[in-house]
């Protein structure tokens, strides 16, 4: 460890982000042929994908690291032969030093929230509108005013909350027609997205997929539901955002936070899913595998096409349930 991580606290979280993996990799804790990805570094260190993504970036212009043919990089310089070593990051107890661990939470304080609230908004606004109050979301979280505005910016990039003509915060109502809407721009944006990133597939990553996917097709696990929503994220990430093109994905996860949080909450409401949803992402990925892009494509197109409709027939359930109970105390029912 060098002394440079005493000034951590003055530092961007990128350069933390940089500093810790880079120690790491000397110290021999990241080993030679690592696979490293954005998101789980971004679950460590508790911080969001933009700064360890720079960070990545910056090291492998080091040569501690590089790109290879799968996705994400591999610790170590390239053209060397190496081969991709896929232990899980988070069993090699990652050294973060006091230092730079309290400048990451104190530079992040959103952070820590953001998730909760998500999910707290995401699980009204089928039922309707809901109004968020600043200051009773800061006393619910214990944090100040700066980090709720912070939570409902994010919020807002990402089509979860607006700002009304009151310039009151705003969650909701989800609509069908909002729905669909988001889905006219998944039909546009993933199936693209599949085209250009297929060369870049981990292959040993889509073939555990394809396999699982199989296994799930064939038989029901007692957590079926729970399955599913774990597989649909795994096979985004793997098929979908496999893409080099940064803006695209940015675009791709953006649009599909309010379709997933939907998805989500119609699961957890009991209504049943659909095992036609596995055979058609089994599809796809075994299309990819052959090398198919375009067919694979095309077959994601016919997947939105039935999602669509799978999601807004659900919805026409939800639109006769009485909206939940209870929600968190800074969301208001706004009667309409």
């Amino acid at each position: 460890m060098t002394e440079d991580r005493t000034r951590s606290t003055a530092q961007k979280r990128y350069e933390i982000a940089e500093d810790i993996l880079r120690s790491n990799i000397i110290d021999g804790v990241l080993p030679e042929g690592l696979v490293l990805l954005e998101g789980p570094i971004a679950d460590i260190l508790q911080i969001s994908r933009a700064p360890v993504q720079r960070a990545l970036q910056t090291l492998e212009i080091e040569g501690l690291l590089h790109r290879f043919s799968g996705r994400g990089y591999l610790v170590g310089a390239p053209n060397r032969g190496i081969e991709p070593n896929r232990t899980d990051i988070k069993t090699l107890g990652l050294h973060i030093t006091s230092h730079a661990d309290e400048a990451l939470q104190s530079r992040s304080s959103w952070e820590r929230i953001y998730n909760t609230v998500e999910a707290d908004v995401a699980g009204c606004v089928v039922f309707g509108q809901y109004r968020i109050v600043e200051i009773e979301l800061a006393n619910h979280f214990n944090v100040s005013r700066t980090v709720v505005r912070d939570v409902l910016n994010r919020l807002r990039e990402r089509g979860l909350v607006r700002k009304n003509q009151s310039s009151h915060w705003i969650a909701g109502p989800l609509t069908a027609q909002i729905v669909k809407d988001h889905f006219v721009l998944r039909r546009m944006l993933e199936p693209q997205a599949i085209v250009v990133g297929a060369g870049h597939i981990d292959h040993a990553v889509l073939t555990d997929l394809f396999t699982r996917l199989s296994t799930l097709e064939q038989q029901q696990p007692k957590d079926y539901l729970g399955a599913v929503e774990a597989i649909q994220s795994n096979f985004i990430e793997t098929c979908v955002l496999a893409t080099p093109n940064e803006r695209l994905k940015d675009l791709i996860r953006n649009n599909l936070l309010p379709v997933t949080a939907t998805e989500r909450l119609l699961r957890r409401l009991g209504l049943p899913g659909d095992p036609a949803i596995i055979t058609e992402l089994r599809l796809i990925a075994e299309l990819l595998m052959r090398g198919a892009a375009t067919a694979a494509a095309a077959m994601m197109e016919s997947h939105l096409d039935a999602s669509v409709n799978r999601t807004i027939a659900q919805m026409k359930i939800v639109a006769i349930i009485p909206g939940p109970s209870v929600t968190a105390d800074y969301l208001t029912r706004v009667m309409e």
